[in-house]
C-alpha cells in the first residue's frame, strides 16, 4: 500500500500544483494577476535555464543506477540532478509566494511530498530534491527583485 502511495506521489502529485495555481490565479484581482503572470513568464524560463546549467555542472547518477536495483517507477538512467518534478512544483510555490503566502505554503508541502516520493521510489537522491528547491527559490528571488526594481510587479 505504501509503495502505491509513493508511486502516485512520484508520478502524478505534481499535477495538483497546476490545479492549485490555476484556481489561485483566477481568484486574484486583475492588477495582481497581471503582475503574477509577468513574474511567472520571466521566472519559469529563468528557473528552467538555471536547472539545465546546474545539470551540466553536477552529475548525479540515479539511485537505481548506483545501487543496482529496479526502481518502483521506470526511468531512464540519466543524470538525476536536479529533480524536474520537484523543480516544477517548487517553481510554482516560489512564484505564488510573494502574492499569497498561505497558498504558497500549501504548494510547498506538495513539493516536499513530490520530492520525498521521488526519493522513496528510487529515482532521485536527496541532493536532487534540495537542488531543485534551491534553484527555484534563488531564481524566483532574483527575478522578483529585478521586476520590483523596475516597478513591473508590486
Amino acid at each position: 500500500m505504501a509503495d502505491s502511495i509513493f508511486v502516485f506521489g512520484a508520478k502524478y502529485l505534481y499535477l495538483l500544483a497546476f490545479v492549485v495555481a490555476a484556481i489561485w490565479l483566477v481568484r486574484l484581482p486583475a492588477e495582481k494577476r497581471k503582475g503574477a503572470l509577468i513574474f511567472a513568464a520571466v521566472a519559469l524560463p529563468a528557473i528552467f535555464i538555471a536547472s539545465r546549467i546546474a545539470s551540466w555542472l553536477y552529475l548525479d547518477p540515479r539511485p537505481f543506477v548506483v545501487g543496482h536495483f529496479t526502481p518502483l517507477v521506470p526511468h531512464a538512467a540519466d543524470n538525476g540532478f536536479p529533480s524536474d518534478h520537484t523543480l516544477l512544483v517548487s517553481a510554482i510555490a516560489s512564484i505564488i509566494f510573494p502574492f499569497d503566502r498561505k497558498t504558497s505554503v500549501f504548494v510547498w508541502i506538495v513539493a516536499a511530498l513530490v520530492g520525498i516520493s521521488r526519493v522513496y521510489v528510487g529515482i532521485h537522491h536527496l541532493i536532487d530534491i534540495v537542488g531543485s528547491v534551491v534553484i527555484s527559490i534563488a531564481m524566483s528571488a532574483i527575478v522578483y527583485w529585478a521586476l520590483r526594481k523596475f516597478n513591473v510587479v508590486r
